[in-house]
């Protein structure tokens, strides 16, 4: 019968080829590297012809046990031996495997890796997942990366999508080469002073400019224009994902390139790299991810592609966990648990009874501290969000033992459930009703900004003129423009913010960064803000509570006085902490920090009285610390 599509596997000694009539997909054999990607009338979507990398792969970075640096030694994955897992009329999957003996000690990354790729009967794309595992006979080492890349065609791909909002046509690959582009504050960012199309002239590109955070990390890719095609990475679930929800990470960026993340230290630092020790027993599924093509008629059309995309993924996610994976490490349905209840917030400062925490987000993730699971990297992460009433309802929960853990917007901390959690295959699991008390000790004072984990709410500056990205002029994600950090010193040559609370407002007149002011080429300064406040009077004996809540840290010390500039030694100091990088990569937030600070009633007087907030590393202009929140309560017994 005519228009049957057949699905077809063939083996030759060099490479593997899948076909189901709509997409081709070749495979070096046995490395499994992905060399072609043919569909619709292209040959191949994959670009073959670059410099240093070509095609698809996985690639990991890693380090030896002991490093502190978040880089190391790229691994492009190379299997060593291939085989057929699945086939039959409606789908093939493949497996590539790569061992480890100490005959590559140094030179590998100890784990034993198994790359998947499944392409199912009429669907017009395939799937990939990977089974990363180090055994007891495994030296120890620091995994720092491990992603899936795509190098698409130069000549084809041109128009990039990673958002509604956010989504343009893009720079060459070749206008940041020496000559047609400048490198800035750090190779990533790159100034285009002779780009070949002349309207990406005086325009900065920057991949990091593209994140998305991993909640919102589901489809992105490029279009095609002639033919009208889309290359999308669609994940429809970030249980494989580090760092929980508002973790940041890379999507699609100029080469052009799509990337599936499936962990990195990007907006973390040290805190989110596997660290693995010798004779540790670990075994994790990365993904699986769909590549999804699509395509139209008439290239009028092409940016409705990106529509279908979006609706190809919700498809995905009501398909997950999918059920024709073939490795007995990726549980189906059946396998999984649920854990459902409602959850409410007490603040008696704010409301004498609890009240529903509605649009919180809850999630399971491995036993831990409160808020540990932003530095989790190991294990898997399940998370949900709660309806206007407080419910919520946690699905798909793989077998193992958790902690509840949920963060509540407009509500200061994180909050754990400190039962510990064994889900079984088929449980379902109902806590009940449980409520969240926010720290607090006594009654606002006052407070400065939203606790919402992000600077977002604060002045964000302008960029300089010279470096623009024109996609965000006018945009609600105005932080992401390069070189932000540097408007400080133009804003404060000579002194820096002073803050006068029930005068000045937040959203214009305290900066999003307390960053180092430059005095010199290459020579900062540490900066000093100033809170200014008065009080009628001071309740002798009493306890004052300062809140601190970071929304990001870099490589900073946060010192503070009250009352004394000088004083030696501070109230309070955080000691060097935070490595997230977050200023420098156009992230609004990065790890969130929570320091609550005591304030005896002898170090306030009536009247006016000034809290010194310092941050003393002064060897860059990306150290520095991003506020979220910061709150002044009352001794307890001035319960109104």
């Amino acid at each position: 019968m005519s228009g049957i599509r057949i699905l077809q596997l063939h083996i030759h000694t060099d490479n593997v080829v899948i076909d189901n009539g709509l997409v081709q997909l070749s495979l070096s054999n046995p490395g499994g590297l992905i060399r072609g990607i043919q569909y619709n009338g292209i040959d191949n979507l994959l670009e073959l012809h670059n410099q240093d990398l070509n095609g698809g792969f996985y690639d990991l970075n890693w380090s030896e046990e002991g490093a502190s640096k978040t880089r190391g030694k790229f691994d492009t994955i190379e299997g060593t031996n291939f085989s057929v897992i699945v086939e039959n009329e409606e789908l093939v999957e493949v497996s590539f495997t790569r061992s480890w003996d100490p005959s590559v000690e140094g030179k590998q990354s100890p784990l034993s890796i198994d790359r998947r790729f499944v392409m199912l009967r009429d669907h017009p794309g395939f799937y990939s997942y990977a089974i990363f595992e180090h055994t007891e006979e495994y030296p120890g080492f620091n995994l720092n990366t491990a992603r899936i890349a795509f190098m698409l065609r130069k000549d084809k791909f041109h128009y990039m999508a990673v958002a509604d909002n956010r989504q343009r046509y893009m720079p060459l690959p070749d206008d940041r080469l020496p000559g047609r582009g400048q490198e800035l504050a750090y190779p990533e960012a790159v100034l285009l002073v002779d780009p070949v199309e002349p309207e990406f002239k005086g325009e900065v590109d920057d991949k990091y400019q593209y994140t998305l955070e991993n909640k919102d990390n589901k489809v992105h890719g490029w279009i095609c224009f002639d033919p009208p095609i889309g290359f999308w990475q669609i994940s429809p679930s970030n249980e494989f994902r580090n760092g929980g929800p508002f973790k940041q990470d890379l999507t699609s960026h100029v080469n052009p390139t799509t990337l599936a993340i499936f962990g990195t230290s990007h907006y973390a630092g040290e805190d989110l790299l596997l660290k693995f020790k010798h004779g540790e027993v670990w075994k994790k599924v990365f993904g699986p991810v769909f590549i999804y093509l699509n395509s139209v008629p008439d290239g009028h059309d092409a940016l409705s592609l990106w529509n279908d995309a979006k609706e190809q993924m919700k498809k995905e996610e009501e398909a997950w966990p999918y059920s024709f994976t073939a490795s007995e490490d990726f549980p189906k349905s059946e396998q999984r648990g649920r854990v459902r209840g409602k959850l409410f917030v007490y603040d008696r400062y704010i409301n004498k009874d609890k009240i529903p925490a509605g649009a919180a987000y809850v999630g399971l993730a491995p036993q831990g501290d409160k808020g540990s699971w932003q530095r989790e990297s190991k294990g898997y992460q399940f998370w949900s969000t709660t309806d206007e009433k407080g419910y919520f309802s946690v699905p798909n929960i793989r077998a193992g033992d958790y902690n509840l853990y949920a963060w509540v917007p407009e509500v200061i901390g994180d909050y754990k459930y400190e039962v510990a959690l064994t889900i079984t295959p088929g449980s379902d699991i109902d806590v009940g009703e449980l409520t969240f008390e926010p720290p607090r000790d006594g009654p606002t004072l006052w407070e400065i900004g939203i606790p919402n984990r992000s600077a977002a709410e604060f002045y964000v500056p302008d960029p300089d003129p010279m470096y623009i990205n024109k996609l965000y002029v006018d945009h609600p994600d105005r932080f992401r423009q390069y070189g932000l950090w540097e408007r400080y010193t133009d804003m404060y040559p000579d002194k820096d913010l002073v803050y006068t609370v029930g005068v000045s407002d937040y959203r214009k007149d305290w900066f999003y960064a307390q960053v180092t002011r430059k005095i010199a080429d290459n020579i900062y300064k540490a900066t000093t803000w100033q809170i200014k406040f008065s009080i009628d009077s001071v309740v002798e004996g009493g306890i004052y509570k300062l809140r601190l809540a970071l929304a990001s840290a870099h490589n900073s010390n946060l010192q503070v006085c009250v009352n004394n500039a000088d004083a030696n030694p501070p109230l309070f100091s955080s000691g060097v902490i935070g490595g997230d990088n977050a200023i420098a990569r156009h992230g609004i937030h990065g790890i969130y920090w929570l320091f609550n600070v005591d304030i005896a009633a002898a170090q306030l007087m009536p009247g006016e009285n000034t809290i010194y907030l310092t941050q003393t590393k002064s060897e860059s202009p990306f150290q520095g610390i991003m506020y979220d929140y910061i709150r002044l309560e009352a001794p307890s017994h001035l319960d109104s």
